[in-house]
């Protein structure tokens, strides 16, 4: 066994020195678990949920973006996505149009009304945020996002 190996084998759930609060994944799922839960509580009293504030982030940073690109900055199914859209659209959150250069693609954008319960829903949801990170630097939340991003990096895509 490697030294690196060796050195990790007590973060590794197969390992005989694995303790699950060494685990990094336990940490994450926890993480998220918590924030899911908070962000699910202040989003409910603007009528929004979770999916829909992706959405609407991913549409307010680009303007306009594909189903298939939302779903791929989301991380969720094309199908699960797809159905959101169309709930949004319902709402009068968002619209969608066939892309001029593939009529095969669904193009969406970002209504008044979805500008509208954009910043809502970071108004309501700001105060979450800012105590998440209560006591971390910004160079401590900078190199969060570095590792976070090589280990996702690392993972498989499916």
């Amino acid at each position: 066994m490697t030294s690196t190996k060796k050195r990790l084998s007590r973060y590794n759930p197969a390992s005989e020195d694995f303790h699950k609060e060494e685990f990094p994944f336990y940490w994450l799922a926890r993480v998220y678990g918590r924030y899911t839960m908070g962000m699910e509580k202040l989003l409910k009293k603007i009528d929004l949920d979770i999916p829909r504030w992706r959405v609407l982030n991913i549409l307010f940073e680009n303007k306009e973006a594909s189903i298939s690109e939302i779903s791929e900055h989301a991380i969720a199914k094309l199908s699960t996505v797809t159905k959101i859209v169309y709930r949004m659209k319902d709402d009068g959150l968002v619209e969608t149009r066939p892309c001029e250069q593939d009529g095969r693609v669904t193009q969406v954008s970002i209504t008044e009304k979805g500008r509208q319960a954009f910043f809502a829903m970071h108004d309501i949801t700001d105060e979450l945020f800012h105590k998440s990170f209560q006591g971390l630097t910004e160079a401590q939340v900078r190199k969060l996002n570095q590792v976070l991003a090589k280990v996702f990096d690392n993972l498989p895509e499916s």
